[in-house]
């Protein structure tokens, strides 16, 4: 999150995540421990939170990483969490270890996505689905909300597209809440001021219940090799303690159908 977007103090921090998560003080003084006069005392600045009970608030709020650093610089505290580049030599191991999985997935697509959507790697299947996309979509840095939904991405071979984008952002709006990133919700109005593509009704199909089951929602490609219809599977990192690696998705795409799954294993085996 933009730091500059943010509360500065440790109370108004802490009060700032509270209201995000919808918790009463009571609810929160319950769920840590702590006397709600204390959590108040926390929150107005006539108290000061140890570490612990300043790691305690934020594990309970499930506070992002990156926003845990800001918390204990904010109550006077060294920051806990790392936070290198992907390409530091200390998370070699770990860019190793995605790289296997995504390679491990062939001949069905994998990518992996940093906090802002932005493409970190992706296995030899992705860039198949990508050839039709303009240039300028296609240039680093990739975002791959911007890339899905754009008139000239793949928007175009999107069938029942207006489900899907329905689907994205909702999505989207999900994570902006938990987070409260202000380039996600920046994100987020870009994709909507996106015009469909001529011909396409905006409208959602009702028989697509895309908000409560956003994993197995089928994305249809129409692909010069024929539609492609794909349901997709997300992962994360456990106990991240360095804060990229915590920002890090990985999607996993599976063929939905018999067709699908030959057509991928008939494009593996032409690369």
């Amino acid at each position: 999150m933009d730091q500059r977007a943010q509360p500065e103090t440790f109370g108004q921090r802490l009060r700032h995540w509270r209201r995000q998560r919808q918790f009463s003080q009571l609810q929160l003084a319950l769920a840590a421990e702590v006397s709600q006069r204390h959590l108040s005392w926390l929150e107005s600045g006539k108290a000061q939170p140890s570490r612990a009970m300043l790691l305690r608030l934020a594990d309970r709020l499930d506070v992002p990483l990156r926003e845990r650093n800001a918390l204990l610089l904010a109550a006077g505290f060294a920051p806990l969490y790392t936070q290198r580049s992907l390409d530091d030599p200390l998370l070699a191991p770990a860019r190793d270890a995605l790289q296997r999985l995504l390679q491990a997935h062939e001949p069905y697509p994998a990518l992996a996505v940093d906090r802002h959507w932005n493409l970190v790697a992706a296995n030899r299947m992705l860039p198949l689905l990508l050839q039709h996309a303009a240039p300028q979509l296609l240039a680093p840095p990739l975002n791959v909300l911007r890339l899905t939904l754009h008139p000239q991405g793949l928007a175009p071979m999107i069938d029942k597209l207006p489900t899907w984008r329905a689907h994205l952002l909702a999505r989207l709006a999900r994570q902006q809440a938990a987070t409260g990133d202000p380039v996600l919700a920046a994100l987020a109005e870009e994709l909507r001021a996106y015009p469909l593509p001529p011909g396409v009704p905006d409208q959602v199909d009702d028989d697509e219940d895309f908000d409560t089951a956003p994993v197995a929602l089928p994305l249809a490609l129409n692909t010069p090799a024929g539609t492609l219809r794909l349901i997709s599977t997300l992962a994360v990192f456990g106990a991240p303690h360095d804060i990229a690696l915590s920002e890090l998705a990985i999607e996993s795409f599976f063929p939905a159908d018999a067709a699908t799954a030959e057509v991928l294993r008939a494009l593996a085996a032409s690369l």
